[in-house]
């Protein structure tokens, strides 16, 4: 049986985004032997500035260990509490338990890359924002009802980030110095201390 996968080789990306970056999943239908260790792996890279969508693991625990770069990671609990909200940095660590929602961004001016190691050999994400979001698949009339909008509220809600599915890209606009400043869709924009809590409320 196969023991070794190189999920750091960026031709194995299951998710590409030339803009924000790679997401490499090693699960147990890549690695059968995961079955034995009851474990998966995750290997991220966030280009400057980029976001991976909100989301939370199914069916895992996760253990985060930053290899690079440094960036910010905000995690809410299920009532909707943030326990963690800083920046991570090169040789940190971090466990994200099970069903708490997590947002991670890089740092403007570095890169952000890391590991997760999951506690189940083919680990679930579901996403709160992006093309296939939870968000996106509930019907207009339930999310104004739940968040008490309007209606065109709801659908800008459910139709936000159509063309992305997990890696966020922040768009450039170039200065006359030809350096590039970074700016989020509306969702993004405003307070940059918004927290993942008001996000899930």
């Amino acid at each position: 049986m196969r023991i070794r996968e190189n999920i750091n080789n960026p031709s194995r990306a299951d998710i590409y985004n030339p803009r924000s970056g790679r997401i490499t999943i090693l699960n147990n239908q890549k690695l059968p032997i995961l079955n034995n260790v009851q474990m998966s792996a995750n290997r991220v890279v966030l280009r400057r500035n980029a976001v991976l969508a909100p989301h939370w693991n199914i069916n895992a625990h996760s253990l985060m260990y930053v290899t690079g770069g440094r960036g910010r990671v905000q995690i809410v609990n299920h009532q909707g509490r943030t326990v963690f909200d800083g920046q991570l940095r090169q040789r940190q660590i971090l466990l994200i338990p099970q069903n708490y929602a997590v947002l991670k961004r890089a740092h403007q001016q570095q890169q952000f890359e890391y590991v997760s190691f999951k506690t189940n050999p083919n680990a679930m994400v579901s996403k709160i924002t992006g093309k296939t979001s939870t968000i996106r698949a509930l019907p207009l009339d339930v999310l104004r009802a739940s968040y008490r909008i309007t209606i065109e509220q709801a659908r800008r809600l459910k139709n936000s980030r159509r063309e992305e599915m997990a890696l966020f890209a922040p768009r450039f606009q170039r200065s006359t110095s030809e350096e590039a400043s970074s700016e989020y869709d509306p969702e993004f924009q405003g307070n940059p201390d918004v927290t993942l809590a008001q996000v899930v409320n």
